[in-house]
């Protein structure tokens, strides 16, 4: 077995793995370390001698490196000698109690002690099974920067005394909120990435919707969790048809629709109706607008004025600035743009996107459509300023040029 089979073992165990630690030694960070010294020993030692059963080898292993850590703090004897008695006994973790165990590691990772910063490092390490090195791909920042977060993360968490166990039933509905936003931020960077030179990471979007389908399996009660899936299956539905061979992006009207996974939008559907039993919050309405775009055979056939009463509801659930603007895309759509650039002005006058690149670009748009073109291609030329990613920069200078 080489790396990628110990790559590929990871990423599906290391919850079960951590959290079963975690649990034995009531120690997070130490539960992590030790996780991690048994992914490193496993690339040692697989190649030479793969294990029968890989999963039960790298939980044995990281059992005894946590033994191990624990007889070094002469403090914690006691502890040491009941965790050696219960390895000997139980290699395995209790079945019974994993999908608890899981649910309690993924409210650890997204403590509202931690940074914003920390909790997305923490979950994609911890829950997602990421290596340090792949969170920095993924977000764009070095690798120091990545285990800073984390080893800051875990040692905030024990310091602050964070029991491994799920929050009381009234506490979790409130906390609830913190781990889907973590899980939409993963989620939102991979779908369309804040800067570089890729439009979409794919392979970061794809771990948050395996973290939202880990969620939703183990809080199937929670309208929310089956809101945020059905969001991000309906939007990376669309994936295979955003961008041109040449990683370029492709606007939703010159999209080529018979691209689109449909087996994605079926499973978003599917959550979609799990999330209207109790009538539909943020993600949900968010989810109900992705699903509206999904049915549609093309731009001009979208149901548009569905689309502005969903954002007005979305608007009065979970009031943004985002939310006003992609409100004025639509307005634009079903009643032309000059509604939506007063909407758009609106938010200039009240200042509340200061550097966003969205503003300009919405407007330029807006202008380009009045047929007010000098005032356009500045707009437009603003935006690329103002955008960090490439890709999405390249076609703002593009458009822009066209308005010459």
């Amino acid at each position: 077995m080489g790396t990628a089979d110990v790559e590929a073992v990871w990423r599906i165990e290391s919850a079960r793995i951590v959290a079963a630690l975690t649990r034995f030694t009531g120690d997070f960070g130490l539960a992590e370390d030790a996780a991690q010294e048994a992914v490193a020993e496993a690339l040692v030692s697989w190649p030479l001698a793969a294990p029968a059963n890989p999963a039960g080898w790298l939980m044995a292993t990281a059992r005894r490196r946590a033994i191990d850590a624990i007889r070094r703090r002469t403090a914690l004897q006691d502890r040491y000698a009941l965790l050696a008695a219960d390895a000997a006994v139980d290699e395995e973790p209790d079945p019974d109690r994993i999908d608890d165990d899981i649910l309690a590691l993924m409210f650890i990772s997204c403590h509202p002690v931690l940074s914003p910063e920390a909790r997305v490092a923490l979950t994609l390490r911890v829950v997602g099974g990421l290596s340090s090195e792949e969170i920095a791909r993924a977000f764009l920042v070095p690798v120091p920067t990545v285990q800073a977060r984390i080893t800051r993360g875990k040692k905030t968490i024990a310091a602050a005394g964070v029991p491994f166990e799920l929050p009381p039933a009234a506490e979790r509905r409130e906390r609830l909120g913190g781990v889907l936003s973590v899980i939409y931020v993963i989620f939102s960077e991979g779908s369309t990435a804040t800067s570089g030179d890729r439009l979409l990471r794919p392979e970061v979007a794809y771990e948050a919707i395996r973290l939202a389908r880990t969620l939703a399996a183990l809080q199937p009660a929670e309208p929310e969790v089956h809101g945020l899936l059905a969001l991000c299956e309906l939007t990376a539905a669309r994936f295979p048809a955003r961008t041109a061979a040449d990683g370029s992006p492709v606007l939703l009207e010159d999209q080529d629709r018979r691209r689109w996974d449909f087996s994605a939008i079926r499973r978003g559907l599917a959550a979609l109706a799990k999330a209207s039993t109790r009538g539909l919050g943020p993600y949900g309405l968010q989810a109900a607008i992705a699903a509206t775009h999904a049915s549609a055979l093309s731009v001009e056939a979208t149901d548009w004025d569905r689309i502005v009463v969903l954002y007005e509801a979305l608007g009065r659930v979970a009031p943004s600035p985002v939310v006003e603007l992609n409100r004025a895309v639509a307005v634009a759509m079903a009643s032309g743009p000059a509604q939506a650039l007063a909407i758009v002005d609106e938010l200039i006058a009240s200042d509340r996107l200061p550097g966003s690149h969205l503003v300009p670009t919405v407007r330029g748009e807006l202008l380009a459509r009045l047929g007010r073109r000098p005032e356009a291609r500045a707009e437009l030329e603003l935006a690329a300023r103002l955008c960090a990613n490439q890709r999405e920069r390249s076609v703002l200078l593009r458009k822009a040029a066209t308005l010459g």
